[in-house]
């Protein structure tokens, strides 16, 4: 693969919202790279809470601390989108009990499509092992800010917040 740098990943998501686990596992691979692009894809199939542009204001938020990131909006296959970023490491964030599975089988799909990416499994820290963004939009309606802010950097739960606001309205 011509024109590849090794020394920058991509971490392709939805981040629909970004929770501490997706930050936990851009902040480890931050470290592991020179570069580190946050993919937000767009998957029309989906309806989500925030357009791809308040996603990519969010993720900007929550990973100002961090000077080796870069934020893009993708649409299509994220391996193609690895590849047009120049790299060869795709990150993906995985719960260990529910997203194996599927990640195994996305992981040899993508090989097939571009046999040279490869992928890197990170798992976030123990304790926000279990948090998804499918998660927040159960508990949000419930739950404080004081609660959130266990799974959410504190940006996002204000844009939570306003979000279910909107939502009621």
């Amino acid at each position: 693969m011509s024109g590849t740098n090794p020394r920058i990943a991509v971490y392709p998501g939805s981040f629909d919202p970004i929770t501490l686990g997706h930050l936990d596992v851009m902040e480890r691979a931050s470290r592991l790279f020179d570069k580190l692009i946050v993919g937000i894809g767009v998957n029309i199939e989906k309806v989500p809470w925030f357009n791809a542009e308040e996603r990519q204001e969010l993720v900007r938020d929550a990973t100002a601390h961090l000077d080796n990131i870069e934020i893009r909006t993708f649409y299509g296959l994220a391996v193609e989108f690895v590849k047009e970023c120049g790299a060869r490491v795709m990150i993906r964030g995985v719960r260990p009990i529910t997203d194996i599975a599927a990640e195994l089988t996305m992981m040899m799909a993508n090989r097939r499509l571009a046999p040279d990416v490869e992928t890197l499994f990170m798992i976030a820290d123990g304790e926000l092992a279990h948090v998804s963004s499918s998660l927040i939009k159960q508990i949000a309606p419930l739950a404080s800010d004081e609660a959130l802010a266990r799974f959410l950097p504190r940006p996002v739960v204000a844009a939570v917040r306003a979000r279910l606001q909107r939502l009621r309205e």
